[in-house]
Parts: structure tokens; sequence; C-alpha cells
């Protein structure tokens, strides 16, 4: 069975999306939210899976399903809705309310928007769940900051109040629609921000999008370009979230601290052109969340030939002598095993002990393929399982890599 099951996972996109293992009679034993669906569902049939009721969810797994969304939050919401409706027998036993949040709306004339968590929601009296409108969740795992932030920029909802005496800071920029500036009523607020914000809440962005396609016709017909505009510049955004990569980050964050994964890790890569000079660059995540105050360049000053290794090796006994730079919990390098083997020995000489993962194109240079030294093959589960972060790392590492020797081209000319 597991061979079958395994051969079906092959198939699965790496896409985000939500994921469905049945039991016999096509019991629906627990459902699951991704990143992207092949890593995620694969990495329950790679070793260690987690703990004792998973590991003995997997043996009665017989068959596996899935339902791609455009974006994480999407996956993240379609999730919340199956296991209300559907209450898994999985979901429900490994149910922890700390880690489990709330998205409220409140009754006031101009509805507010919070989050809560689960058990804190549970406190309150009928009185206080009465001053809510709509109810979202609970969501689990969900990064709240991170969510409100790409709601407000999809739905540009207030936070502050219609007595305010000046406009708040999302509205100068162009993140509210002017509750606080009284350039919005109350109707049209509700309107405009609210019903489409609880659509998109419910699970319908396909309805909502049509509704605002319409809207948008209108506004245009009636010459009211400049609302015309913004309903056409919220579609782009809805049509477009998976492009924004805060929330994909902060859900990284939550497996990690699911998992006990890596909370910081370097990137680097060599950028050698030969001609105008050779470079490395070193950048850093921390939580799934580039640190770019964190980040270093280097010119390489005493290799004169093309080796790409010479070159990484310059860069990380440089790094290494800076004591004073926090050490990460993964080292991840652009290229492959003489790449990882150099920075191997190094590390040997310098009396350091921290994983080292490769990342090159493959031989057919069309997917990737991860490096692991031999002391480090235990972490093939959770590098497969956190691919589409690394790689965000590595192409990072790349861009500032770039970046840098353009300057500096630039400076020669």
């Amino acid at each position: 069975m597991k061979e079958i099951l395994q051969e079906k996972i092959q198939k699965f996109p790496n896409t985000p999306g939500v994921y469905f293992f049945y039991g016999k009679n096509q019991e629906l034993l627990y459902v699951g939210k991704a990143t992207s669906l092949k890593s995620r569902v694969k990495s329950y049939f790679l070793g260690k899976r987690g703990t004792r009721a998973i590991e003995a969810m997997i043996d009665k797994v017989e068959n596996i399903k899935y339902k791609q969304t455009d974006s994480v939050l999407e996956a993240v919401i379609l999730e919340a809705n199956y296991i209300r409706d559907k209450r898994p027998k999985y979901n429900v036993l490994g149910k922890d309310d700390k880690s489990w949040n709330y998205i409220l709306i409140t009754k006031d004339s101009f509805p507010l928007v919070k989050t809560m968590r689960e058990h804190e929601f549970k406190q309150l009296s009928k009185k206080d769940i009465k001053q809510f409108q709509y109810l979202f969740g609970p969501y689990p795992g969900l990064n709240t900051k991170a969510t409100l932030v790409l709601l407000r920029k999809l739905f540009q909802f207030s936070s502050c109040s219609p007595s305010a005496k000046r406009p708040c800071l999302y509205y100068q920029m162009g993140q509210c629609l002017g509750v606080c500036a009284h350039t919005i009523t109350e109707k049209e607020y509700k309107q405009q921000v609210i019903g489409p914000l609880v659509q998109f809440l419910s699970g319908k962005k396909k309805r909502l999008i049509k509704i605002l396609e319409k809207r948008m016709k209108k506004e245009s017909s009636s010459q009211n370009f400049e609302e015309a505009a913004r309903l056409r510049n919220q579609i782009f955004r809805l049509q477009r979230i998976h492009d924004v990569a805060i929330l994909n980050k902060s859900f990284f964050e939550d497996e990690r601290k699911s998992e006990g994964a890596f909370s910081r890790i370097e990137g680097y890569d060599i950028s050698n052109l030969g001609t105008t000079g050779k470079v490395g660059s070193m950048v850093v995540f921390e939580n799934g969340l580039s640190k770019k105050s964190d980040y270093r360049k280097f010119k390489i000053k005493t290799i004169l030939g093309q080796s790409d290794v010479d070159c990484l090796e310059e860069v990380m006994v440089r790094r290494l002598k800076h004591t004073e730079w926090k050490y990460p919990d993964l080292f991840l390098i652009d290229g492959g095993k003489p790449q990882v083997n150099r920075v191997k020995r190094i590390f040997q000489t310098f009396g350091v002990d921290i994983p080292v993962i490769g990342i090159a194109k493959g031989p057919a240079r069309k997917k990737n393929e991860f490096i692991f030294a031999k002391e480090e093959k235990n972490l093939v589960h959770w590098v497969y399982t956190h691919q589409d972060i690394l790689i965000q790392v590595r192409d990072e590492a790349h861009r500032f890599a770039v970046t840098y020797q353009r300057s500096l081209r630039k400076i020669k000319k």
C-alpha cells in the first residue's frame, strides 16, 4: 500500500494546497495545508514522521487526495473550513488551542478586524462574543501578524477610529481607505472593505473576483475612473497572492516550530564572470524571513584563477574570522559536492560543527538537487520538506551577489 501511495505522491504538484488522508471506507483521518503539496505529503513517508499520533495515523492511510490553491493563505482558510466541518479524528487528537487562531470582525459602525488565540476566545463571556459580527477559524499554526499585513494590502481595512484627528500611516501608504481621514462613509466601507473580506475568508475568492469585475465595469461606465482603478488593482492583487512571499515565509516559521528545524540560515553564492571580477554573497534568513541587516558581500581578493570552489573558500574563511557575527543553525551553499566538501574541511580547521547543505541544478539543470555530507544524511527529511524556503535562500544569495557585481562593474566603467 505504501508503495502505491508513494507513486501517487510523485504526481502531486509543488504548489500550495490542502491534502487529505483517508483510512478504511474512505474515512477522513487528517487534513493539512502545504506550501508544496508534493514535498509536504512526501515527508510523512520519509523516516521520522512526527508525533506518535501521526505515526499511528500514517499506518492507517489507504488513500490521499489534495486540492490546489492559488496561495498559502487560501490553503490555510480551506484547511480550517474542512477541520471545522468534518472534524477529522487526527486533527482533533493533535489539537493545541494555543497554536490555533481566529480572525474576528466586530459590529462597530466601521468594523475592526482582530485576531485572537482560541484558548483566549474560549475565556470570553457570551456578552463579549456578541461584539463580533463575523468569526473565522480557528486556523492551526497561523502567523496572525503576517496574515493581517497581507489582508490589509488586499482589502485596505481600517484599524483606527473615525474620530481620529489626523489620517493614519496606513492611509498615507494606501493601505486604508480613510476612515480616519473621513473619505469614506459607513455604507461604502462595509461594501468596499468588509463585504469582500468576508467573501475571501469564507473561501469564495473566485466569486468575489467576479463581483469586483462587475463593479469595476459599472464604475468605469459611470466615469468614476478612480474607483474603477482601485477595483482593478484589488483584483490584480487577489489573482496574484502567490507572488507575495510574506505569508509563505511566515508559514515556514510555523512549520519550523512544530518540526524542530533551523531558525537561522546563512546562504552563500559566488558570482564569477572572469574579466569583471569575482564576488561572494552571504544572506541570512531567520524564522523564514530575510534579515537584510545581516547580509554581507565579499570582493574576492586572493584567488587569481576562475575556481568557484577556491573563491568560496576565501569567503568562508573571511566569514568565520568574524566571530562577532552570530552563527547560523545551517549553512546553505549554492554548489555541489566539491563546494560542500571544501566548506566541511574549512569548518574542521576552525572547529565549527554546523550542518552544511549544497543546492545544485542537477545533471540536466532542470531541477534542484540537494547535496549532503555523510554526517548530514539525517537532514534529508527536513530539507526536502522545506525545500521551498531553501530555494528562496539560494535565489536571494544569487540575486545579492549579482547585484553587487553589477555595481562594481558600473564603478569600474
